[in-house]
């Protein structure tokens, strides 16, 4: 297993979930990619994107299903813009590459929201520091290891 996503099956062990890291034969660098790879609904696949907030990396984890309305997740969460951060920039915040961001296992913790979309699957799928391992979770699950805050990301 590839350290990013053993570090990451890691975090989830001590964090108390059930849901195992699993390696995917194909990498899944989109929510469409991993859909496929899962045969699953993309809306069930909790994109990882990272944003700059004010200068600060924020994690949003949006479904599959749709896109981050910047303009409008700046809004909820009080700042004045949602920029995204080049890929040297997600990596420092992280620790992981783009198209594999998890939703644990960073360096340090990450200001995070989920969107409220996600609530809608008994079985979201998120990433797991690689774009070639995931892992199962739900909504709820999600806000409690991220310590996150359930946002609608799109109006």
């Amino acid at each position: 297993m590839h350290r990013n996503a053993a570090a990451v099956a890691a975090a989830l062990r001590a964090a108390g979930c059930a849901g195992e890291v699993r390696e995917l034969p194909v990498p899944a660098r989109t929510a469409a990619e991993a859909a496929e790879a899962l045969s699953c609904p993309v809306g069930a696949i909790a994109s990882s994107l990272v944003f700059l907030a004010d200068g600060e990396p924020v994690l949003v984890l949006t479904s599959g299903a749709h896109r981050v309305d910047t303009a409008h997740t700046a809004a909820q969460l009080g700042v004045a813009d949602l920029t995204r951060p080049g890929a040297a920039e997600v990596r420092a915040a992280t620790g992981q590459p783009i198209g594999g961001v998890a939703p644990v296992g960073h360096p340090a913790p990450l200001r995070t929201v989920v969107d409220v979309a996600l609530a809608g699957f008994d079985v979201v799928w998120a990433a797991a520091g690689t774009p070639h391992a995931v892992f199962p979770t739900t909504f709820t699950e999600l806000l409690r290891i991220c310590d996150a805050e359930p946002v609608a990301v799109v109006p």
